[in-house]
């Protein structure tokens, strides 16, 4: 991120924040991570940034992290490269791990390469969207609305 300029988005100090509770059932957070990763990344590369993990271990499913991330040819375990780089035709992969990051109480960061909207999913069970403008978090609000 330092070789791109870019700032964690709640470093950035003037951002527009908007704070929604995980959907009730956990069947719900895939279609939410699907349109995470198809409506706010403009089908440009996204960096899925996983900084929480460890804290609700009962609820960790590490089996199945592994085997997905060696289904991509790598072999690394999460403390060592906890960052993925999604490329703009990769969608589908980046809501699969999102939805599992979520799912296993992780939080970190989805970083799209537009950088119009980005966002904090928390192990506490909430996402924040971080926009420079209000009108970029109309959609989100909408989508919010409709789960």
């Amino acid at each position: 991120m330092r070789g791109r300029e870019r700032s964690k988005p709640d470093e950035v100090a003037d951002a527009k924040v908007e704070r929604f509770a995980y959907p009730g059932t956990p069947a719900r957070l895939y279609s939410l991570a699907w349109w995470i990763a198809s409506s706010l990344t403009y089908r440009q590369p996204t960096l899925l940034w996983v900084t929480e993990w460890g804290i609700w271990a009962s609820s960790e499913n590490w089996h199945l992290y592994y085997k997905l991330r060696q289904s991509y040819g790598d072999m690394r375990l999460l403390h060592e490269a906890p960052g993925h780089l999604f490329l703009e035709y990769e969608s589908e992969d980046l809501a699969t791990f999102l939805q599992l990051a979520m799912l296993n109480g992780w939080g970190g960061y989805v970083l799209t390469g537009a950088n119009y909207v980005n966002a904090f999913f928390s192990h506490d069970e909430y996402i924040k969207f971080y926009a420079s403008e209000d009108v970029l978090l109309s959609d989100v609000r909408k989508e919010w609305v409709r789960s």
